[in-house]
């Protein structure tokens, strides 16, 4: 029996990758790379952002070629070119982003996959397999629903159930967990728990540390494009040597806040409602505010209103009534550099659409809020040689990994993206920072510099309006916790009255406890 009490495990490895190189210009993303995984067991790939993990897995999946290296499936090479080759090899991947199209139903796009693996399926028969799989797994899923309909779980349990349907023997799940509500992630856990069991094997591809722990039976560590850690069994590692591995450095200790100080209100939301982009009601009636020396953070599952209702208080998106408030001026309705000029930072859900003008320099970005004032503007021009000198020193502050800052901000990964939104959003000391997401699919140690962060500007007496899908940031930052659902605040707590199922209830729509 394996170590979480799987059924016996064949000796020969499902998948075994050796040497395996992948070079993209500029960057060597996969060096000498060697990964097994064995029939019966959850395998964790850990590593930071840009440390190669999706990259060796879609090399796996026929994404990419490898430059160099050797792929065994089942004791056997084996040359994979495409996707198609992987499916017929029996490797399935769930990626980030689903593949799904979401005018068809559930069952359409599954009929879609089987037909693009040669297995073409009368709708009846792939309507009843979808139905007796999911009740099989637990994935329990409407086959009549179009996608549109589904939550973010839903919709990646039909990307699953794809490849059960398959028959896939090797599964690869890219970052699975990062859309999921407390209770889905557990309901998850469950599904692969039972797959491995099965005899199947599973590559759970994270950055988060508590996961590794919760699922997997072995872990592989991925740092800067090489294994630092190769099949290490889960029990026999820690939490903190693991983040030595993928970090190259102890991790500091958990974050300490000092009690808050709190000011007069500098956001005050009232009776606020907002329509969708499909002209439904997203936001319904909602009302709080947030002090000056205060972090509020805003918990619930994507979709429930958290969107809508950061675009209305920014100025992107127009109420249908309520009124919102910033620093005691009506900004109801306003366009959004009206609401920034009061003293507002924003850091967009999107980094990479909303945060950022792409083609323009790392320079040319931070310095977006401040080129119309001296000393960035000398007379009628820009001081070129300020701004530089001034980008360099902030690139440095805030350690932004640029090869320089007439670099394009585009080409930075999305960690580095942030901190230079988080640059460029704090050099103005503002009032009021409203977070959406900030550390959304980012690695540990960028992670751990952004909360930081957040909290200096809390104690520096500015009002933070957080909003999180990871309970752990909400709970750790937050000196009050709003709960969305449905639209909806359902619940107002403390960080001392909240923990992670009270919280998962809330989200869920299960429990309601509104407390002023």
């Amino acid at each position: 029996m394996g170590a979480r009490g799987e059924a016996p495990r064949s000796r020969e490895p499902l998948v075994r990758m050796v040497g395996i190189t992948k070079r993209f210009p500029g960057v060597i993303a996969n060096d000498k790379v060697d990964f097994e995984l064995m029939p019966g067991e959850v395998h964790a790939l850990l590593g930071e952002n840009g440390a190669g993990k999706t990259t060796l897995m879609n090399i796996l999946y026929g994404l990419y070629r490898p430059d160099e290296g050797q792929i065994f499936i089942g004791g056997r090479e084996v040359e994979i070119r495409s996707p198609r080759d992987a499916m017929r090899l029996g490797i399935g991947m769930v990626h980030q982003h689903f593949k799904l199209v979401s005018t068809l139903t559930v069952a359409e796009n599954i009929a879609l996959s089987l037909e693009g693996t040669g297995l073409i399926l009368p709708a009846r028969r792939v309507r009843a397999r979808i139905l007796e799989v999911a009740q099989h797994y637990g994935l329990e899923v409407d086959p009549d629903a179009r996608i549109w309909q589904l939550s973010v779980g839903e919709r990646q349990r039909v990307e699953i159930l794809k490849l059960l349907i398959r028959n896939a023997k090797v599964l690869i799940l890219d970052e699975p967990t990062t859309v999921l509500a407390p209770r889905e992630r557990e309901e998850l856990f469950k599904v692969l728990r039972k797959l491995a069991y099965e005899g199947r094997g599973i590559v759970f591809i994270t950055h988060k540390l508590e996961e590794v722990f919760r699922v997997a039976d072995r872990v592989t560590v991925l740092r800067k494009g090489r294994v630092v850690a190769s099949g290490l069994p889960v029990r026999s590692t820690t939490p903190s040597e693991l983040a030595k591995l993928m970090i190259g450095r102890e991790l500091k200790p958990r974050l300490v806040k000092k009690p808050a100080r709190l000011g007069e209100p500098v956001l005050e939301v009232e009776d606020l409602s907002v329509l969708d982009d499909r002209g439904l009601l997203a936001v319904k009636g909602v009302s709080f505010n947030v002090r000056r020396g205060e972090i509020l953070g805003i918990a619930g599952v994507a979709g429930n209103g958290q969107r809508e209702l950061v675009e209305a208080i920014i100025g992107l998106r127009k109420p249908r009534s309520g009124r919102i408030r910033i620093d005691g001026h009506d900004v109801t309705g306003k366009a959004p550099a009206d609401v920034l000029k009061l003293g507002v930072a924003y850091i967009p859900e999107d980094r990479a659409r909303y945060g950022i003008a792409p083609d323009l320099s790392v320079a040319e970005n931070l310095i977006l809020k401040l080129y119309k004032v001296p000393p960035f503007k000398k007379g009628f021009f820009l001081d070129e040689e300020y701004i530089l000198s001034w980008s360099r020193k902030v690139v440095s502050d805030f350690g932004i990994v640029t090869p320089n800052v007439r670099a394009p901000a585009g080409s930075l990964s999305g960690g580095n993206i942030q901190r230079l939104i988080l640059a460029r959003e704090l050099s103005t000391r503002p009032k009021l920072i409203v977070a959406s997401h900030p550390t959304f699919g980012l690695d540990v140690a960028a992670t751990e510099q952004i909360r930081l962060l957040l909290i200096e500007q809390r104690e520096r007496g500015a009002g933070v309006l957080l909003v999180s899908e990871d309970l752990s940031e909400i709970m750790e930052l937050s000196d009050r916790i709003a709960v969305m659902h449905e639209g909806q605040i359902v619940g107002l707590l403390s960080p001392s009255e909240a923990d992670v199922e009270k919280i998962g209830l809330m989200m869920s729509g299960k429990l309601k406890e509104v407390d002023g």
